[in-house]
């Protein structure tokens, strides 16, 4: 097959090298970063660059930006996919862009699949890419009620070829909704918690829970914000319960009951406990 992908960051890059490193698909990408493209073509990851001329070339077209740009970036070039290619976003929200790219596939003739990689580091780029990102990943898919069931099989095939360890088959709305809680609330909370004056006074007094509270608050500002916005009614929901949870610390504390603390603290253990490692 050949595989097309829009942007070469830390996704895009990922997914172009992962098919290299372990199909013998041709890779086409491209990406606005003119050290990006050099890199990209020096390492191998790409075999071209992917242009106007052979976008219609392309079995699979991944678009591995952020949600705006994806939106923009299909709605210029809708005209110049093929009817057969099988369009996948890579966004961290869904309904924005699925209820946008969904009506734009079906104008043109193409398919469009909303996807969100379960995958990720605290640093982006391409230099930050690597071909073992996925392995033992979640791949979430969110395909149209009337997707022929042989396009979706070769989609999910490819993506196990690639390195993800399973596929979650999901809504727009549902994707959201759970992905406020698992990655967009972490990362509020993480950067939140990052920014009191203790921070900079640390050494020598952390170790690793420090380390794991902390580590995804090196984040893209501009990608995160986009991510946040796009999601507000379900991030405020998440938003609102841990605030409320954590009231409940402060004011146990405050009255001294360490009883109501241990009970709390309790309660957590043992929701942990229930929903394991992942």
């Amino acid at each position: 097959m050949i595989i097309g992908i829009v942007g070469l960051g830390l996704l895009g890059g990922s997914l172009a090298k992962s098919t290299k490193a372990r199909t013998m698909h041709e890779v086409l990408g491209i990406d606005i970063n003119e050290e990006t493209m050099m890199l990209a073509r020096m390492s191998g990851a790409i075999d071209a660059p992917l242009t106007e001329a052979n976008i219609k070339t392309c079995d699979l077209l991944f678009l591995a930006v952020m949600p705006h740009i994806a939106v923009e970036w299909l709605e210029a070039h809708a005209p110049e996919i093929a009817p057969s290619t099988v369009v996948v976003d890579l966004c961290g929200v869904k309904r924005s862009v699925c209820s946008q790219l969904q009506p734009l596939a079906k104008k043109h003739g193409f398919t469009f699949i909303g996807g969100h990689p379960m995958a990720g580091k605290e640093r982006s780029g391409f230099v930050s890419s690597t071909d073992k990102l996925f392995e033992s990943a979640s791949m979430i898919l969110i395909p149209d009620a009337d997707i022929d069931i042989n396009t979706l099989e070769e989609v999910k095939n490819f993506f196990l070829d690639v390195g993800f360890a399973n596929l979650t088959f999901t809504t727009p709305d549902e994707h959201d909704r759970i992905i406020a809680y698992t990655s967009q609330l972490a990362h509020l909370a993480s950067s939140a918690y990052v920014r009191s004056p203790e921070a900079l006074r640390r050494r020598g007094f952390s170790a690793g829970s420090f380390g794991d509270m902390t580590r995804v608050a090196r984040l893209d500002e501009f990608m995160w914000a986009e991510l946040f916005c796009a999601n507000t009614d379900y991030l405020i929901d998440q938003l609102s319960i841990l605030i409320d949870n954590l009231s409940e610390f402060k004011a146990a504390l405050e009255t001294g009951d360490e009883d109501k603390v241990r009970e709390l603290l309790k309660e957590g253990r043992e929701i942990k406990a229930k929903i394991g490692e992942s």
